[in-house]
């Protein structure tokens, strides 16, 4: 990068900032909730349908209270929402954002 466009960017830095302290902490935030390889494993399998507890504790070999927490955060995270079905709730991702920030994530992983 040249000087002139470096010192631009600087200015530009200088007068705007960063992003807010809220929005910080809402991106710190979601990678708290999505930096655990088993809350990963989750999104990526509602990324494919919705499921139930008991349908991803199977697909992960888990239990079902393990499963129950590791969806309480991602819940809290606004990652998943539950939606009755029957007898059953089923989770799913609230919206494809997780899932194209995930394709990126492996994206960049694959480099």
């Amino acid at each position: 990068m040249d000087k002139q466009i470096h010192n631009r960017k600087l200015e530009q830095l200088i007068t705007n900032g960063v992003p807010e302290d809220d929005h910080a902490k809402k991106i710190s935030d979601f990678f708290k909730a999505t930096g655990e390889p088993t809350r990963v494993k989750i999104i990526l399998a509602l990324s494919q349908t919705s499921l139930s507890v008991n349908e991803i504790a199977e697909i992960l070999n888990m239990s079902q209270s393990g499963i129950s927490h590791q969806l309480k955060t991602l819940r809290d995270a606004r990652i998943v929402v539950g939606e009755r079905l029957g007898k059953e709730v089923h989770y799913r991702l609230i919206d494809n954002h997780i899932v194209n920030i995930f394709e990126q994530v492996i994206k960049h992983a694959d480099e």
